[in-house]
């Protein structure tokens, strides 16, 4: 059996296990743990495609096996973070509001099944990354737990986070690549800075520092079009 034919599908495999152990952890309210086991099948989803490249052996099964992997573990993951944030909220009574959570989740489907087909985004992306708004969704309550923010606790806030969310997902924004091919400051300048500023936020935030990132990301991003096209 070829072993390298078939290591960047288990890979993928191993970011679905990641996935479903982290929904089991929301279920039980362990936030923190969630974060980490979805980090760490963020970190197999993005080695299952190098090694897939590497060995020359991507294929439609593993495009697929990818796909299905992400929806669980950046799609049904903080869909499901974002209800719990729902039914801790100012209207937790309301039946119905907590379920709008779940947005998240049919936008992350929907960017999921159009990036298959879409092939603009070879080197860079249209629209936030399913990978990037799981980790922004996900901080937020260990957000809450660290600095008790009021904002966060806030129904209406939430809501609007989930619509802004799926949105960004699938809006027609292109944002700059972080694949450094070279060491050229010249040529990847807005790639280096914005890797270091990140560090040094992570350094000194902590958990606050992910949607930060995430949020400086988008707007980093959408000024470099506005200059690009100047």
């Amino acid at each position: 059996m070829n072993l390298k034919k078939h290591l960047p599908n288990f890979i993928t495999l191993l970011n679905l296990l990641c996935g479903c152990i982290a929904i089991v952890m929301v279920a039980n309210l362990k936030f923190d743990l969630a974060f980490y086991f979805v980090s760490l099948g963020i970190f197999f989803d993005f080695f299952d495609g190098f090694f897939a490249r590497k060995f020359n052996v991507a294929g439609p099964l593993g495009v697929q096996l990818d796909s299905l992997a992400d929806m669980v573990t950046s799609g049904v993951v903080p869909g499901f973070v974002m209800y719990c944030l729902l039914t801790s909220g100012n209207y937790s009574t309301n039946f119905v509001l907590p379920y709008l959570g779940f947005i998240i989740t049919l936008g992350a489907c929907y960017r999921l099944a159009n990036f298959n087909i879409d092939t603009r985004q070879s080197d860079s992306f249209i629209g936030l990354p399913t990978p990037a708004n799981t980790l922004f969704i996900m901080s937020l309550p260990l957000v809450l737990d660290t600095f008790a923010g009021p904002f966060i606790q806030n129904t209406w806030f939430l809501l609007i986070i989930t619509a802004v969310s799926a949105y960004v997902m699938n809006a027609e924004i292109p944002l700059f690549s972080l694949k450094i091919k070279n060491f050229s400051f010249q040529k990847y300048k807005l790639q280096i800075g914005f890797l270091v500023v990140s560090l040094i936020m992570i350094a000194t935030l902590q958990f606050l520092a992910v949607p930060l990132i995430i949020v400086t990301y988008v707007l980093l991003s959408v000024v470099n079009n506005i200059l690009a096209k100047k």
